[in-house]
């Protein structure tokens, strides 16, 4: 039995959506600065797909040993979304994000950073060793009665 006509339109409409979507899709060319930072952008890829179809009869035709006409049809989407910039240079890598709320995000990209500085200062404010108490010297005198 051959290929029947749903799965020729499956694979039909597969195959294009195959070729829309690659690896450069989601994560874009880099792109390199004046600085030597790279810059690659970062995008969010969804894909949908349906296909139907349905053996008919056509009215008055009553041999069931023909092959039966199909009616069918198929269809798909694709969807793009930027999400950010992913950057690296300057012995880091951050992600620019693109929506979202910033200042959460920036500080969750400074905490390191915020925490490496805590740490030094703490320890340029600790005593090395405590100063030692000034030690009394005394030096003998000596009482002798005058007369």
């Amino acid at each position: 039995m051959g290929d029947h006509p749903i799965e020729t339109l499956m694979k039909t409409a597969m195959e294009n959506i195959k070729e829309m979507i690659d690896v450069n899709t989601i994560i874009g060319d880099p792109v390199e600065t004046p600085d030597g930072s790279v810059i690659m952008p970062v995008s969010r890829v969804s894909c949908g797909f349906a296909a139907g179809g349905a053996d008919y009869q056509p009215e008055g035709s009553r041999d069931a040993e023909s092959a039966l006409p199909f009616g069918g049809g198929s269809g798909g989407g694709v969807s793009v979304q930027p999400v950010g910039f992913l950057v690296v240079g300057h012995n880091q890598i951050r992600l620019l994000p693109v929506e979202g709320n910033l200042v959460v995000d920036r500080l969750i990209d400074l905490a390191p950073e915020l925490l490496e500085k805590l740490q030094g200062m703490l320890k340029r404010q600790q005593p090395t060793a405590p100063p030692a108490p000034p030690t009394a010297t005394t030096t003998p005198t000596s009482t002798s009665p005058t007369v």
